[in-house]
């Protein structure tokens, strides 16, 4: 059976029963998608080297202690493992970004400023709000692609197959979307910077 037909459940399954081969398919398969995810939050090419490595470094102790739970999908986990090294790493370098536990895209995650006084915290919440707030506002179809981009990190080819349409329209819908937000931000006098 060819590899990229095998599911991610029973390499997985295979790797726990002994199959080592396993997890390089799953490396090699999802590799990409993780590797980037750490790259932006961090921007350093060394930083993200390690925690991919240390993402799979835990991967593989959890799989090997049986801790693994099958109802959960491989690669939202692996991603979880990978999101909580990067708050890890920003804890340790006192550079922590605000990172949106509710799953909700934050314009400021990738911002490294633990330092923030009280008050531009305050404008920093008020101004997430705004915006999301008049993310609701953008017609229906825009509105789809920019909260699957943004809000759950998903590529153009996934919205695409999700949505039904072309991966074109999903980016000009994405394009009209942030157009639009645009406007209304600057409409309604919303200043983005402090």
């Amino acid at each position: 059976m060819k590899n990229e037909l095998i599911t991610d459940a029973v390499l997985v399954r295979n790797y726990i029963n002994g199959d080592e081969s396993a997890l390089s398919v799953l490396i090699y398969r999802h590799k990409q998608k993780i590797y980037s995810f750490i790259y932006s939050k961090v921007l350093d090419r060394d930083v993200t080297e390690d925690i991919f490595q240390d993402t799979f470094i835990k991967v593989i102790r959890t799989l090997k202690l049986k801790k693994y739970n099958e109802e959960g999908k491989f690669l939202p986990w692996v991603m979880r493992i990978a999101h909580n090294l990067v708050i890890d790493h920003f804890r340790k370098t006192n550079r922590m970004p605000k990172f949106d536990n509710s799953g909700e895209f934050s314009i400021f995650s990738v911002l490294g400023d633990g330092a923030l006084n009280a008050e531009k915290q305050i404008i920093k919440d008020q101004v997430e709000s705004d915006i999301r707030r008049l993310i609701q506002e953008l017609p229906e179809d825009q509105k789809e692609v920019l909260v699957m981009r943004m809000y759950k990190d998903m590529s153009f080819k996934e919205i695409s197959d999700a949505t039904g349409v072309s991966i074109n329209t999903a980016l000009g819908r994405m394009r009209y979307a942030l157009i639009n937000l645009r406007k209304v931000i600057e409409k309604n006098n919303i200043i983005l910077t402090n």
